[in-house]
């Protein structure tokens, strides 16, 4: 999920306008070359190591292959790296620290995932600023024998939801809650058409790796419980944080039906992270706030929440093994 760099922009300029506060507002957000923002700081230490406290015994064998968005990819975490750059990938993303502790090689290991993927460039190439990503289903072949698959939110556009009802909160518009449910929930459909293409998209993956385990990876915790906490930090009504909390839950439990519906297992992201949400302190904080204090895009995981969520992909490893 990737919030466009005019709208993340604009965004900005209106939270530090409406806050009393704005510390490091003048700090050059980083290069996104998805054409979505990542407001991030780079006074952050560098990423932790895997947890030791993860076994060290593997639970797979490779070839392991990841597929998904930038929740997958994890921009702005150091170190950036991979082909395109435009896709954003960072070695201290879940994936490699997953390869890490499963102690794969490189030749075992592809990333392919590619920030602000929607589930159509699974199978088709897919545009970057800086490079195009080739298919991501590409990558999979008889011999792999893990994939982890992380998507859906940019197919709900939900970071752009973030955005109207930041924006409709500080231009003190009609709530975007009401805005989107006139006339019927645009966003049940968006979870519902998302879910289809998501069901043609697991067939093919097990057609082009018959062999391998299939993960599908959901999403934390974005925003938290108690909306009037964000109301600093995002500047949206109690309401629609409710709202748009409440979508990421039925994405969420799309992802896991169509999971069990193709014979994959779902990881449940969303329960470790609760209390990490984008609106508590630096300190803890899985998910970035709009003007992130850490190395990672805002409203997406930091390398505390990618570490997480690599924690939650190998214990439901473990549950099998």
């Amino acid at each position: 999920m990737r919030i466009r760099r005019t709208g993340a922009a604009m965004v900005a300029a209106l939270l530090c306008a409406g806050l009393t506060a704005c510390g490091g507002s003048d700090r050059p957000a980083p290069r996104d070359s998805s054409n979505r923002a990542a407001l991030a700081a780079p006074s952050a230490p560098p990423p932790a190591s895997p947890s030791p406290s993860l076994s060290p015994t593997p639970l797979v064998s490779g070839p392991y292959v990841a597929l998904g968005d930038s929740y997958t990819a994890g921009p702005g975490i150091p170190e950036q790296t991979g082909v395109p750059a435009g896709c954003d990938r960072s070695s201290h993303a879940y994936p490699a620290l997953l390869a890490a502790r499963l102690h794969l090689t490189a030749a075992q290991f592809r990333d392919v995932s590619c920030s602000g993927a929607r589930i159509t460039d699974l199978d088709g190439r897919q545009s970057t600023s800086d490079g195009a990503n080739p298919a991501q289903l590409s990558a999979l072949s008889a011999s792999t024998r893990l994939v982890t698959l992380g998507i859906g939110g940019n197919d709900i556009g939900f970071a752009d939801l973030v955005e109207r009802c930041v924006t409709a909160g500080l231009l003190r518009q009609t709530p975007c809650r009401e805005q989107l449910t006139t006339g019927g929930d645009r966003v049940e459909a968006r979870i519902r058409t998302a879910g289809e293409q998501l069901a043609v998209a697991l067939a093919a993956i097990h057609r082009r790796a018959p062999h391998a385990r299939v993960y599908v990876v959901g999403y934390p915790e974005i925003l938290p419980a108690d909306g009037g906490a964000c109301a600093s930090g995002l500047a949206m009504t109690v309401d629609d944080v409710a709202y748009l909390r409440v979508k990421e839950q039925h994405l969420n439990a799309m992802l896991r039906q169509r999971a069990a519906a193709a014979g994959a297992r779902f990881v449940d992201t969303w329960t470790p992270s609760l209390g990490h949400d984008a609106c508590e302190t630096a300190s803890i904080r899985w998910i970035e706030p709009l003007l992130p204090t850490a190395q990672a895009a805002s409203l997406h995981p930091n390398a505390r929440g990618e570490q997480g969520m690599a924690d939650a992909v190998l214990a439901t490893l473990g549950d099998e093994s």
